[in-house]
This record gives structure tokens, C-alpha cells and sequence, in this order.
């Protein structure tokens, strides 16, 4: 009879002279760097005029108002996300809660609601509330209707993200809070909800950041955001690669702000998993 071999354990692998030199996170500014700069590269190649861009820059960011008194530029672009997150969120959470009830009626309204803003473009909602509405009566301003619009459009989609998150907590976490004595209410609150956050939170800031630049379809109704403002100085100055460069470059700052802050929210509602692991 032969011995019984136990199994080997696995070599560990070295890391390389790099990976001693140098960390993980030092290896990771250096590649963002060499990427930055490959990226400033290649739209450095277009033979930009920064003279315009200098000029324009402090309306896009929305330094000054416009001639309406109101923001105009980035900041109008951020005002309009805000507020259609807020809105949105409420939305889709009531469309989640509703998808989830026993109510016939209540699943009926939710699942048309979400099937229709899921199915048809956003820019022919945009449309639709701007034009509309003034046949119902209602006289919506350009900026009412477009965060009317991106609010239904995307409370339709958060509400399926909020309705996986909330099935996807395992139901012996329903059943130890109930055998503690815990109420319903008590029990989704202090228990469903915060562990469907870890789920939930990754796809809605991805769901933000979508909206950070579909809002630029709200210039098509002449609102002075970030695109609108991009598109009249590039007609003025026939200098339209130099505009939209520079609200590329908004867009991804704005959209890198929503990333650190979706970095914080994971980092505080996975702390329980990452000490446990």
C-alpha cells in the first residue's frame, strides 16, 4: 500500500521588482497618468484653440448667470440632476413597494408605469411633458419639464434596481428579526433595507451618472446647460471641437464627483461584509 500524500499548499507567487517598489495604489496613479496623458494627447492632436476655450469656460462652468438671472452652464446641469435624483428616488422606491404588495391595483399602476418610462426614448418624454401638458392646462417652464422628465424616466429604472435589492436579502434574515419580536416596519427598516443597500447603491449611482448626461437632452427645449451653451459657441465661434471638448471634460469631472461619492457610500454600508471576510 502507498502512503497517503497529503496535498501540497499552493506557492505563493512573488510579486515582481514593480510590485516591491512600487504599491498597489502608487501602480494605480501612474496608470491613470499615463492614460490622462495619452487622453490630453489625442485631443491636444485637433489643433484646439484654448484662447475660445478660455474665454467660454466660465460661462460653461456656470460662473456667472444668464441672462435670465438664473445658473446656467454646470451648475444648471447639477441643479437638474439634484433634483431629479430626490424625485426619483422617491418614485422609485413607492414603484419598488409597490411591485412587491399584494394589492392588484398597486402592482397594476407600478408595472405600467415602469414598463411605459422603461420602454419609450427619453427624449420623446422630454416632448411630450414640454408640449403636452400645456393641452391639459398645465404650463410646465423648460427646466420643470425636463426634471419632471428625467425624474419619472429614471424612478422607472431605480425602481427595479430598489425591488432586486429588496428580494435579494435572504428570507432567514426576515425570519431571526420576526422570532426576535421585531414588527414589519421595524424589520424592513432596520434590517431588509440597510443589507439591500450593499446591492443597491453600485447600479443607482451608475443610474445618476446616466442622468448626469442625459440631461443634455433637455437642451432641445433651449434650457443653458453644459450641452446647449457648448452647441451656441461652437455656432458663433465655427469652432465646435473646442466646445465640445470642453463639455466632454465637464461631464467626466462631474461624473468622477458621483464616483468618490458612490466609493463612500460602498465602503460604509459594506463594512460589516468586508470585516467579516
Amino acid at each position: 500500500m502507498t502512503s497517503f500524500q497529503p496535498p501540497r499548499p499552493p506557492q505563493q507567487v512573488r510579486p515582481s521588482l514593480l510590485q516591491r517598489v512600487f504599491g498597489f495604489r502608487t501602480r494605480l496613479y501612474l496608470t491613470w497618468a499615463a492614460m490622462f496623458c495619452l487622453f490630453a494627447g489625442f485631443f491636444l492632436s485637433f489643433d484646439l484653440k484654448l484662447s475660445i476655450i478660455a474665454d467660454k469656460l466660465p460661462n460653461l462652468i456656470g460662473l456667472h448667470v444668464a441672462p435670465n438671472g438664473f445658473l446656467q452652464g454646470a451648475a444648471l446641469t447639477l441643479f437638474l440632476c439634484v433634483c431629479s435624483i430626490v424625485v426619483s428616488v422617491l418614485l422609485g422606491f413607492v414603484t419598488a413597494l409597490a411591485r412587491l404588495s399584494s394589492s392588484a391595483v398597486a402592482f397594476g399602476v407600478a408595472s405600467f408605469y415602469a414598463s411605459f418610462f422603461r420602454g419609450t426614448p427619453l427624449l420623446i418624454q422630454i416632448l411630450l411633458i414640454y408640449l403636452g401638458l400645456p393641452q391639459l392646462g398645465i404650463v410646465p417652464g423648460a427646466i420643470s419639464a425636463g426634471i419632471i422628465a428625467l425624474s419619472l424616466n429614471y424612478g422607472a429604472y431605480l425602481s427595479e434596481i430598489f425591488r432586486a435589492g429588496i428580494i435579494g436579502v435572504a428570507t432567514g434574515q426576515r425570519e431571526a428579526a420576526l422570532a426576535l419580536g421585531l414588527r414589519p416596519a421595524q424589520i424592513f427598516w432596520r434590517v431588509t433595507l440597510p443589507q439591500a443597500m450593499r446591492t443597491i447603491i453600485p447600479p443607482t449611482a451608475n443610474q445618476f451618472i446616466s442622468m448626469l448626461k442625459d440631461s443634455s437632452l433637455i437642451s432641445v427645449m433651449g434650457v443653458w446647460e453644459v450641452m446647449f451653451l457648448a452647441q451656441s459657441y461652437g455656432r458663433s465661434s465655427y469652432r465646435y471641437i473646442e466646445m465640445l471638448t470642453t463639455a466632454a471634460v465637464l461631464y467626466w469631472i462631474m461624473s468622477i464627483g458621483m464616483e468618490l461619492l458612490q466609493a463612500r457610500l460602498e465602503a460604509y454600508y459594506g463594512k460589516a461584509y468586508r470585516e467579516r471576510r
